[in-house]
This record gives C-alpha cells, sequence and structure tokens, in this order.
C-alpha cells in the first residue's frame, strides 16, 4: 500500500470526514484541509475533526482551498500530493439563492487552485472530485446517464459543478491530468449534514414540530448510503482514466443507490426508527430544485467496481441511532 500521503479537501465535511477516517483506517497517511465554514453548525465539523485526531496518521489544516498561497504552502509543506479526494465546496440548492456568490469562490475558484496544484506535480496519479446529480437539472429522462446532456443547469449550484467538470476536461486535456467526477446522489448516514431532509426529518418529528415537505411530497430521491459513498470515492480512486492519445483522461460517473425512493417511504422509515408520527406542513416546489433523481451507475460498476448494499431500512435506523447519541436523546 503506498505511503504517500492524499489529501483531501473539505475533510470537516460530511463525504470528507467519512472518506478521511475510511484512508485513515487503511492506513494511508491523510492530509485534509477544511475553512470550517459557518454554513452549518461548525461545532458539528469540529467533532468530526476530533475524530480523526486520534489517528497519528492524520494532518488537518485549516485553510481555504480557493487561495493560491494557502494552497502552495500546504503543498510544499505536506505534500507533494500525487492523489487527490476534493470534496471542498459550498452545499446546497436554496442557498445558492441568497449566497451565489460564495458558490463562485468555493466551487470554481476553489477548483482552478486544486487542478493548477495538480497540473504541477510531477508523476501526479488522479484527481477524484465532487460533482452533483444537480446537473441533470430538469432533464425527465430517467435514470439520470452520464451520456445526457446537461448543459441547462435549473440552480447556480448546479451551474458551478457542472463548470466544475467542463474545466476538469480543459485540463486533462492540455495537461494530461487524471480526473473523474463524480456526481453524488443524496448522500445520508451518521455525522451527516444539517441542511439535508434526514437531519431537518428527523429532527423535527422528536421536536414534535411538523415536516417541511416540498411539492406536497410528491418527491422521489435515489438516497445513498454514506458507507458506500466512500466504497465508490475509493475504488474510484484506485481505478484513474488510462492515459492515451485517443482522448484527454477524463470522465464523469454517477455514485447513487440506483433506486429512486418516494420521499413519503423515506420518512416511514424514519418515523419507524423513531417510534413516532410526524405531522406535516406541505410546501410548493423550491425553486431550483426538482422533482426525482434516479442514477444510472452500470458505466461506475464496471470501472471502479462500486456496488452500493445499504437499503433505507438499513441506512436510516444507523443515522437515528447516532443522532440519538450525538444529541443526547433519549
Amino acid at each position: 500500500m503506498s505511503k504517500d500521503p492524499v489529501l483531501v479537501t473539505g475533510a470537516a465535511g460530511f463525504i470528507g470526514f467519512h472518506t478521511t477516517l475510511r484512508l485513515l483506517q487503511d492506513g494511508r497517511n491523510v492530509v485534509g484541509i477544511d475553512n470550517l465554514n459557518e454554513y452549518y453548525d461548525v461545532q458539528l465539523k469540529k467533532d468530526r475533526l476530533q475524530e480523526l485526531d486520534n489517528f497519528q496518521n492524520f494532518i488537518f489544516v485549516k485553510g481555504d482551498i480557493a487561495e493560491k498561497n494557502t494552497m502552495e504552502s500546504i503543498w510544499s509543506e505536506h505534500g507533494p500530493f500525487k492523489e487527490v479526494i476534493h470534496l471542498a465546496a459550498q452545499a446546497g440548492v436554496r442557498y445558492s439563492l441568497e449566497n451565489p456568490y460564495s458558490y463562485i469562490t468555493s466551487n470554481c475558484m476553489g477548483h482552478l487552485t486544486v487542478m493548477e496544484m495538480c497540473r504541477h506535480t510531477e508523476g501526479f496519479k488522479h484527481l477524484v472530485y465532487a460533482s452533483s446529480s444537480s446537473v441533470y437539472g430538469g432533464n425527465e429522462k430517467l435514470p439520470y446517464s452520464t451520456k445526457e446532456s446537461v448543459d441547462q443547469p435549473i440552480s447556480l449550484y448546479a451551474a458551478t459543478k457542472r463548470a466544475d467538470e467542463l474545466m476538469s476536461y480543459t485540463y486533462s486535456h492540455l495537461f494530461s491530468i487524471p480526473q473523474t467526477g463524480l456526481r453524488f446522489f443524496t448522500v445520508y448516514g451518521p455525522w451527516g449534514r444539517p441542511d439535508m431532509a434526514l437531519f431537518i426529518f428527523t429532527k423535527a418529528i422528536i421536536e414534535g414540530k411538523p415536516l417541511p415537505v416540498f411539492n406536497h411530497g410528491e418527491m422521489r430521491r435515489d438516497f445513498t448510503y454514506i458507507d458506500d459513498i466512500v466504497e465508490g470515492i475509493l475504488g474510484t480512486l484506485n481505478n484513474p482514466p488510462p492515459k492515451d492519445r485517443k482522448s484527454p483522461p477524463c470522465r464523469v460517473l454517477n455514485i447513487g443507490n440506483s433506486k429512486s425512493e418516494q420521499l413519503m417511504d423515506f420518512i416511514a422509515v424514519i418515523e419507524d426508527s423513531l417510534g413516532k408520527t410526524a405531522s406535516f406542513d406541505f410546501k410548493d416546489m423550491q425553486p431550483g430544485d426538482v422533482k426525482e433523481t434516479y442514477a444510472d451507475i452500470a458505466e461506475t460498476e464496471e470501472l471502479t467496481g462500486f456496488s452500493p448494499k445499504t437499503s433505507i431500512s438499513d441506512g436510516i435506523p444507523r443515522f437515528v441511532t447516532w443522532y440519538k447519541n450525538y444529541y443526547d436523546v433519549a
């Protein structure tokens, strides 16, 4: 197993934390960077980092990936990094309506800065970066396939993620940098984000408050458990696109559960896990949101060995158990 350090951006985030944890458990040396922004509870991010600090093979740097000097300093002091898992981003479709500037800085400038560092690293092996199922926009052809056009995003968040994919293609074409973008589909699980449906619904049911349910519950999502996502990320990292003269070493893959679940069925599993009944505040569809997501993962399975195993009936109770322990709920 390689002892070269892996750089994980967004290491204090939900997916970044779990990915880093798995790498550390596998014996890899990991350097994590995160700016610990206040988009959601910073204490949750700090508590994730505290879990990672139990490993001697982990180094954390607080910094902003969009700042060139910061990245150069990390590369100089802790690198060079020949493998990078780039998960740092300003997340959230709805928040992009309120604070658009942060999305351009974090998602576009941040992505460019990471690529620039990889570009100037001799013997660089693979950049795996986070894209999003949001790039499919209002596409009604299901399941979503990477072969379909995704040039009509319906949120600024989605537009920045599509821009990342296009920049990656350009850099792979110009500089032959092996890159894989992963279009994540609604990730959930322990240590999850407070702005995501599972967290919001669990909290509301426990507190006896009505659940905000958009499009009057007529929504479907390809809910993907965090452990499956991590397996997909690491399987991808170990299988970079080949360098040949026919095409740039660049690709985009879906990473989802490949099963579209009714939102109300999802809520029913939460109710069952908590032993409590929910009340509802049905709302119209939010701007920038989509009615249904569903991933075609055949190519991902073929290229990386990715094979999701966790159903919502298994994954949701694990989150509920974590939530009760973390917040000391009886």
